[in-house]
């Protein structure tokens, strides 16, 4: 049977000071008026019935996740009691629906993506699905055409056509360099690294077990009581002892067979500030405005933000990076955002958790 996994546990360090550890990004109602995790569980439930979509997040996240997405079943919020980032979170939730259904396909999301429109979103999800029960050996990646050169992304390099819009993988390539970028989107063999995939429960099992068999284990074990009294005590003494690895780091580069299928849709990986300017209409100044209230003058190329009615009003600046909430305001230079999670360490060091 077909099964959905959101994967919220991020903290989203690069959308600071609005994203805390209190209420990480994907809860964020920054889009809409809703939050990102609200929109990604929209977008699944237009193709998996919510009795079978499942969410992964943080444990001191699961009541506010529960008021925000109230159609799902609680046995369906899994609460890692640390993060130990994307390999453990996709096992620990493959394992969890394996024990309830030794067949079950399983799709795996972002909580934290804007994809457009739905119906392109569905058309490549639903072929990803049927790739991945006739291939059943197989791990299915869904691929993002480029639209630009993009050095905020991973890539993955296209091989053998296998049908149409479905290409074995040659390999995934990490955020490059801008040259890389203009030669990957040049050469149209490539594809923005989505970070949305679908499986067999038995088959990302099958290659956890076979490179990262220590992790694979310790969920094996946690899984095998989730449905018992025991279920906590499991979780508390193995899960933060398993190995912080990405999904990709750890399995996707090495797995024995990966499939790309395209997805031709508007995305955006909402990973940091300056990534609001593919989201939000600028003005006639290049201004990117996520508020309510903002002023102007003279003034060009800024991205602010701010969550409340908090006014932001702006004279003769350009280029910068403007973020308001309760007790923190960044500001920087757009071309500097990417020192935000440097800036969150020292701010860390400095003021401890107050402003985390």
């Amino acid at each position: 049977m077909r099964h959905a996994v959101i994967m919220a546990g991020g903290v989203g360090v690069r959308l600071w000071p609005l994203s805390r550890k209190s209420r990480p990004k994907q809860l964020l109602k920054l889009f809409s008026g809703t939050s990102l995790l609200r929109q990604s569980f929209e977008r699944v439930a237009t193709f998996i019935d919510p009795e079978r979509i499942h969410v992964i997040t943080g444990h001191h996240h699961l009541p506010i996740v529960a008021e925000e997405l109230p159609e799902l079943p609680a046995a369906n919020l899994i609460g890692e009691p640390e993060g130990r980032d994307t390999a453990n979170a996709v096992g620990l939730a493959a394992a969890v629906l394996a024990e309830r259904d030794p067949e079950a396909v399983i799709g795996t999301f972002t909580a934290d993506h804007i994809i457009t429109p739905t119906e392109c979103f569905c058309s490549a999800l639903e072929r990803a699905y049927e790739t991945a029960e006739q291939h059943p050996d197989a791990l299915v990646t869904m691929g993002v055409r480029p639209t630009r050169a993009d050095t905020n992304y991973g890539y993955i390099r296209r091989g053998d056509r296998v049908a149409d819009g479905i290409f074995d993988v040659k390999r995934f390539t990490e955020k490059p360099n801008m040259q890389k970028a203009m030669k990957y989107l040049a050469s149209g063999e490539y594809y923005w690294n989505s970070g949305m995939f679908v499986w067999h429960a038995s088959a990302i099992l099958d290659q956890l077990d076979k490179h990262l068999p220590e992790s694979h284990k310790g969920i094996r074990e946690i899984a095998a009581a989730w449905g018992t009294d025991d279920r906590q005590r499991k979780l508390q003494s193995i899960y933060p002892g398993l190995m912080k690895i990405s999904i990709d780091f750890a399995v996707m580069e090495r797995a024995d067979r990966v499939l790309a299928v395209e997805m031709n849709c508007h995305w955006v990986d909402v990973g940091s500030w300056p990534a609001i300017a593919s989201i939000v209409q600028p003005d006639d100044n290049e201004n990117v405005s996520a508020c309510k209230r903002v002023l102007h003058l003279g003034s060009k190329g800024n991205i602010v933000v701010t969550e409340d009615n908090h006014l932001i009003a702006t004279i003769g600046v350009s280029d910068l990076v403007i973020v308001h909430s309760a007790d923190a305001t960044l500001i920087c230079k757009r071309r500097d955002a990417a020192g935000i999670k440097e800036l969150v360490d020292n701010v860390s060091a400095e003021f401890g958790d107050e402003y985390l």
